[in-house]
């Protein structure tokens, strides 16, 4: 997740702080989101998507599946 969001929120040219606040979340809470220490509720994640904008659900999505799964 985290570079997927990264890279989508650095394409906007948007700060972690500048999300957050659009979102109405701390800056904190945001980082840890961002980070993959913390899930967004779905009303957060839909925020961030239409911040975002974006239409996939691939910036929530780790590309690291482990083996076997």
């Amino acid at each position: 997740m985290r570079l997927n969001l990264k890279k989508a929120r650095e394409k906007k040219k948007l700060t972690q702080s500048e999300i957050a606040k659009k979102i109405g979340i701390a800056r904190t809470t945001y980082t840890n989101i961002e980070r993959g220490d913390k899930n967004p509720s779905f009303l957060v994640a839909l925020k961030i998507k239409e911040i975002l904008n974006t239409e996939s659900d691939d910036i929530f999505l780790s590309r690291n599946v482990p083996k076997g799964n």
